[in-house]
């Protein structure tokens, strides 16, 4: 009796089993319909419903195993890639002392030189030291004997590296780790610390007081990258100038301005090829915030490096510094290098003609410009300028003014490594300067690079800009404007 296995149908069936056959009933077996059909409907149901579960089931399983067998399969095939990535992400870490995000405030706050006279505190976050770029260098003894040794904070710094320097020559060129556990980590150094070395440190400007707060952090973190601006070593095609120029995140009319004229990437004849990138920190935070448009910028352009610390005048030293650090990785194998402003106007033409005429021994020590020689410090505090006494005695090396030079590409290496141990100074041409002197390279002037300007009454002149390499400074529109006039057929001069 297949209807009673159900519960239901049992009652029915036992039911109908007692009544009496004399009742004039059929016998159960021959009643199968209302016993059997409510049983097998239901029966049917069930049925369906567990095989419609069962089969999802069986799906997910195989599914699930078919996505863990091929991501297994893809992670195999990358985890050479991987390695290898991490490999080269160390090596770079290593060589150029990459900062990791986790500290990017660090520097932010170090540099961010809002104007304030409110005294600050030690920052507690230190940036790791650059261990990879203390490497013994050679200081000229011209440089040595140009620095005075005497009681400003500056000339005793520079002097502490020089014993240190000299400590690691005498212990067969290693430093001595008593020497490098005084070496001061990235973070603001406290108030205490500068009062006792500076006794009218209260005295000083707030920007310079920032200044000195931060001065002996290097190598900030790079927000905005370009690796591939200049091709790698055997793959040809490497500049043979490079265009290097200062601007701030808000010139972007200056930036175009130079893109569309002298700044342009071109080739000329022989293959030599001009290659430019844009130099800049960020904007302050009493500023709008232009870091998107400035990555837009970047990807658009392919020309603007940036990097975490707040662009202002003291900064420049710190942007110098980030620079070679940058070049000597990026593009070692630049021919030359022209550093300058983004409010100038530059003649490459005349630029590069005056380069491809200089002999090898020229080429390979150059550092041209205009030349400052016998120049003292600014002691007005209301000057650009300014540098107190208690900060640094002395006089200045001969340098080429900021506004726009030239220097060998060979030198980028040596003038990165030598600038480790020099300490950073407010102004930056006079900085570079140093290095170069305490490199042993001798500045070189030339006529055509005018970082001063010409005459008034020869500034609207065309032909009075033809043999100029450089003249500083110009509008925007006034760059477009010779630009355009110096090179059109119809000028005659």
């Amino acid at each position: 009796m297949k209807c009673c296995s159900s519960t239901v149908a049992a009652s029915v069936c036992k039911y109908r089993i007692a009544l009496p056959q004399t009742a004039g009933l059929r016998p159960f077996s021959r009643l199968p319909a209302p016993c059997s059909f409510p049983v097998r409907t239901m029966l049917l149901r069930r049925f369906r419903r567990n095989s419609v579960i069962a089969s999802f089931v069986f799906t997910c399983s195989l599914a699930l195993v078919c996505i863990l067998f091929s991501l297994k399969e893809e992670h195999s095939s990358l985890e050479p890639e991987i390695v290898e990535a991490a490999k080269a992400k160390r090596e770079i870490e290593l060589e150029t002392n990459s900062i990791p995000k986790v500290h990017t405030a660090v520097h932010t706050a170090v540099h961010t030189a809002v104007h304030t006279a409110a005294p600050r505190e030690k920052n507690n976050v230190t940036w790791p030291k650059p261990r990879a770029h203390l490497k013994l260098v050679g200081i000229s003894e011209a440089f040595r004997k140009a620095v005075p040794q005497n009681n400003a904070y500056w000339n005793r710094k520079q002097y502490a590296l020089f014993r240190r320097l000299d400590s690691a020559a005498r212990s067969g060129g290693s430093w001595p780790e008593a020497e490098e556990a005084d070496q001061t980590p990235c973070g603001l150094l406290s108030s205490e610390l500068l009062h006792i070395n500076i006794p009218d440190f209260d005295s000083y400007p707030a920007m310079y007081q920032d200044f000195a707060r931060g001065m002996h952090c290097r190598d900030p973190p790079i927000l905005i990258d370009q690796p591939y601006k200049c091709p790698e070593a055997g793959e040809g095609g490497q500049p043979f100038l490079l265009f290097a120029i200062k601007s701030l995140p808000r010139n972007f009319e200056q930036r175009q301005a130079v893109r569309n004229t002298w700044g342009r990437e071109v080739t000329f004849d022989g293959g030599l090829k001009v290659r430019t990138v844009f130099l800049l920190g960020t904007s302050s935070p009493t500023d709008p915030d232009l870091g998107q448009l400035v990555r837009f910028e970047a990807g658009h352009f392919g020309d603007v490096l940036q990097w975490n610390f707040v662009d202002t005048f003291f900064n420049l030293t710190l942007k110098e510094n980030a620079f070679l650090g940058w070049a000597q990785r990026r593009c070692p194998h630049a021919s030359f290098v022209f550093k300058g402003d983004d409010d100038v106007f530059v003649n490459p033409q005349a630029m590069v003609k005056y380069l491809l005429s200089l002999k090898p021994e020229e080429a390979s020590k150059l550092y041209a410009g205009q030349i400052v020689s016998n120049a003292t410090p600014f002691r007005d505090s209301k000057s650009k300028y300014y540098i107190p006494n208690s900060f640094y005695d002395g006089s200045y090396p001969s340098y080429a003014g900021g506004g726009g030079f030239l220097f060998s590409g060979s030198l980028v290496r040596p003038l990165y490594n030598l600038s480790q141990h020099i300490v950073f100074f407010p102004i930056d041409d006079v900085y570079t300067g140093m290095c170069f002197q305490a490199l042993g390279i001798t500045p070189m002037g030339h006529p055509g690079f005018r970082t001063f300007d010409i005459q008034e009454q020869d500034r609207n002149n065309v032909c009075a800009h033809k043999d100029i390499l450089l003249v500083h400074k110009r509008t925007p529109q006034q760059v477009l404007r010779l630009w355009r006039y110096m090179f059109s057929p119809l000028l005659t001069c």
